[in-house]
């Protein structure tokens, strides 16, 4: 999954001589769509609770070598460290644990449609836990959309086992957690002079450290591990947390942040074709009008379609 670790406040997109922003973001979205197929393939090894503490783990390695490698200084101020601690529960150790929980009962492609909830549930939660908005028709007309969306996708009318429902019960709560988050950091770690990589290895490295004593109380690992679950695991930690992230800043520092946030809609699209095409998962005729309900909803509650059409009015 994923997400920014930090929220950007508006700007202007900027010319780039390097690597080209379009290229950054479409690569960032492969990357976090290909995350609920590399978890599926971590679980034939080890448990869910491995599974996130493995991916941050590598993610947490690989983050302090660039930020060694480019001098970058970790925050000083105790009160920066206590802000990424509590992120890093919200978003990253409770939901990489939850949607590796929750894809042992359900398949990637379903796991990473539901991701597809989190511009919603970050709504939400700033209507009501932060109350940093203030409600009008269209976020209620995009909530009520989205959360349509989610009946729609799950075949509500098929009925849930009971499996299924404790698997999309945790990734619901896996993207509860990313809507808390992006608010949080929203009031508390934006505009601080900290550079993006230093609070990046911060909040991935309080993340790994929550969980380690989990791992060592709660993980699994089978006695026969598939090279596969190994290059997952790896491809979770370093790439999914570690060069994503690094993308991710070059996208938010190149582009604007209307397009930065709008990762989101890219993530379900390569979640169902990895898991459709390396999986053998099948997909439903319903999990993709689901999804587009979903992503539909969170259009309309960040008024999207109405400054699309007033950019192309405009001479």
């Amino acid at each position: 999954m994923s997400v920014e670790p930090v929220v950007a406040t508006e700007r202007p997109a900027s010319d780039s001589r390097s690597f080209p922003w379009p290229a950054s973001f479409v690569i960032l979205g492969a990357i976090w769509g290909c995350s609920f197929w590399w978890i599926k393939l971590g679980l034939r090894a080890v448990s869910p609770v491995d599974v996130a503490f493995a991916r941050l783990a590598a993610g947490a390695v690989a983050l302090l070598v660039v930020a060694a490698l480019t001098r970058t200084r970790l925050p000083r101020r105790t009160a920066t460290w206590g802000h990424l601690f509590v992120l890093a529960l919200f978003l990253n150790s409770a939901p990489f644990t939850l949607f590796a929980y929750g894809e042992t009962h359900i398949s990637a492609v379903l796991a990473g449609i539901i991701n597809a909830l989190t511009p919603l549930a970050t709504m939400l939660a700033a209507l009501t836990i932060f109350r940093q908005q203030r409600p009008n028709p269209k976020i209620i007309a995009g909530l009520g959309v989205g959360f349509t969306g989610v009946l729609v996708v799950v075949g509500i009318w098929h009925g849930l086992g009971q499996g299924q429902l404790l698997g999309i019960g945790a990734c619901l709560g896996a993207v509860a957690c990313y809507g808390i988050a992006f608010p949080y950091s929203r009031r508390h770690l934006t505009g601080l002079a900290d550079p993006p990589v230093a609070l990046a290895t911060g909040q991935v490295v309080f993340g790994a450290i929550q969980l380690l004593p989990f791992a060592l109380v709660a993980g699994h690992i089978h006695h026969h591990i598939p090279g596969s679950s190994i290059l997952a695991l790896a491809a979770l930690g370093v790439v999914g947390s570690g060069i994503a992230y690094i993308l991710n800043f070059h996208v938010v520092k190149h582009a604007p942040a209307t397009i930065a946030s709008s990762v989101t809609y890219l993530i379900p699209l390569f979640a169902v074709i990895v898991g459709a095409a390396f999986l053998g998962e099948s997909v439903t005729w319903y999990e993709p009008v689901g999804g587009v309900l979903i992503l539909a909803g969170a259009a309309i509650s960040q008024d999207r379609l109405h400054r699309r059409r007033k950019k192309v009015r405009t001479p």
